[in-house]
């Protein structure tokens, strides 16, 4: 009986934050981390997280433009895994698929200028499977980006 007490009162502590981790997306080891590193972080609906490191004072990009980023992605554990910072810009089509979830979602947020930092949780990046070998299963990821420049889709919007 005394066991029994013992396990639903651990279940009682630990229950909540479980299902706080699950709410966050993140496990909740990964989420402990994140919350201790960047208290300030803001968190989407989608589970995103981003802190504003150097504000910008351009324009937001829209679905469909082309933006030119410089980036240097890590692990929880500051293993640098991507970057191109001392590379040419990467050019990408945002809001299109042709990067995680994740960065679609923190470039849309982001100004020209502005350098941020995006916590990704595994579900906005590669999923449980992960990029082997670069990318373990179910990894959060962490990215500095710095938006450069915007170039406006010339696309009609019905093929955007």
């Amino acid at each position: 009986m005394r066991f029994l007490r013992l396990l639903a009162l651990a279940f009682v502590f630990i229950a909540p934050l479980a299902l706080h981790a699950q709410r966050e997306k993140f496990s909740m080891e990964d989420l402990d981390i994140i919350e201790r590193r960047w208290p300030a972080a803001q968190r989407t609906s989608s589970g995103l997280r981003t802190l504003v490191l150097q504000a910008g004072s351009g324009a937001m990009p829209k679905p469909g433009d082309n933006v030119a980023v410089r980036y240097k992605g890590t692990f929880l554990n500051d293993k640098v895994f991507d970057q191109n910072l001392a590379r040419t810009p990467l050019v990408i089509r945002v809001g299109r698929h042709e990067v995680i979830e994740g960065w679609d979602e923190g470039l849309l947020l982001m100004k020209v200028g502005e350098k941020r930092l995006m916590i990704i949780p595994y579900e906005l990046a590669y999923g449980t499977r992960g990029r082997p070998p670069v990318i373990p299963r179910s990894a959060t990821l962490i990215f500095e980006v710095e938006l450069l420049e915007i170039k406006p889709s010339s696309l009609p919007s019905d093929v955007k």
